[in-house]
């Protein structure tokens, strides 16, 4: 039997992998986990290799899936900037369209954009994914990624979508029973609130010494609480328990209720300005143009500047 590629393969392919396992596939593409077990049997059947090492828990791809992963998504995003290209404005949006976003920002930002998008372009078929770092550059698992800080590389585009810094906050009450600090170096005095931002480690805290310099010194807090959570790390300065550094958008409402104030405001923090991050192949993409034009015209982030 000879061995052959069937070009349907190369999408199911894709979508078996990012959805991680056969039973979320099948959700996905609307079929029976029997079915898709039946299907990826089919493909490796006639390709004469094996894509993926299954167990009852966890799959995993060979070397030769890697490949044919590899090679088929950038079919897939070839075709998809072939269609942007014949079509461009012409063409209605319609298709998967795969976002990621990180925890809090997605939960209580991006999610509230997609609800409003679908309304406004049914044919586009969303999935939101959260998670708590960005996924690496060579990840093709999404279309779109929103990300804090400078642009990673040039091997990506990075369109801004809006300012953003982070700032040092605290309850009154914390502050009335600890006192105020009034430099970075009085922060190893205080309880300070972990949390893990990208690649840092806990309590790593860098700043500029002022509005006016460049020069940046780097303070490590200690504190007995510490989480890779956004939303619990702001619920615990909300308790009392200590000092957080916290992007602006995320303490915005607590600090104009009164609930946390903003301290050492003559210190800034390295910018972690919100980019849309995706890739030279889904730049003629109806679908991603479309939906990055719309967070860029709808994004609201309260006092970011």
């Amino acid at each position: 039997m000879a061995k052959t590629i069937n070009p349907s393969d190369l999408g199911f392919f894709s979508t078996l992998i990012t959805a991680g396992n056969l039973g979320a596939a099948a959700r996905e593409l609307g079929i029976t986990t029997a079915a898709v077990s039946k299907r990826l049997s089919l493909m490796e059947s006639n390709l004469g290799i094996t894509l993926i090492n299954r167990t009852t828990r966890r799959m995993s791809l060979t070397p030769e899936g890697e490949i044919y992963l590899e090679h088929a998504r950038k079919i897939l995003g070839d075709i998809d900037n072939l269609e942007g290209l014949l079509w461009g404005t012409t063409e209605v949006p319609k298709g998967l369209l795969r976002v990621n976003a990180t925890l809090g920002f997605g939960r209580s930002e991006i999610a509230p954009l997609i609800s409003s998008f679908a309304k406004q372009y049914p044919l586009i078929e969303i999935q939101l994914q959260l998670s708590v770092n960005p996924p690496a550059l060579t990840d093709d698992s999404f279309d779109v990624c929103f990300r804090f800080g400078p642009p990673p590389d040039s091997r990506v585009i990075a369109q801004f979508i809006a300012p953003n810094k982070r700032i040092l906050v605290a309850s009154p009450a914390y502050l009335k029973k600890f006192g105020v600090p009034k430099s970075p170096e009085d922060l190893v005095k205080h309880n300070c609130i972990g949390i893990r931002q990208g690649d840092e480690g806990y309590g790593v805290w860098r700043f500029n010494e002022s509005k006016q310099t460049n020069a940046s010194k780097m303070i490590k807090t200690r504190g007995n609480l510490a989480t890779n959570d956004g939303e619990i790390a702001v619920n615990w300065a909300l308790d009392g328990h200590g000092i957080l550094l916290r992007a602006q958008w995320d303490v915005a409402k607590h600090l104009q209720s009164g609930r946390l104030v903003q301290i050492l405001e003559g210190y800034q923090t390295p910018d972690a300005d919100i980019y849309a991050i995706y890739s030279e192949k889904h730049k003629t993409s109806a679908r991603v143009k479309s939906f990055i034009d719309f967070v860029v015209k709808k994004f609201k982030v309260p006092n970011l500047t």
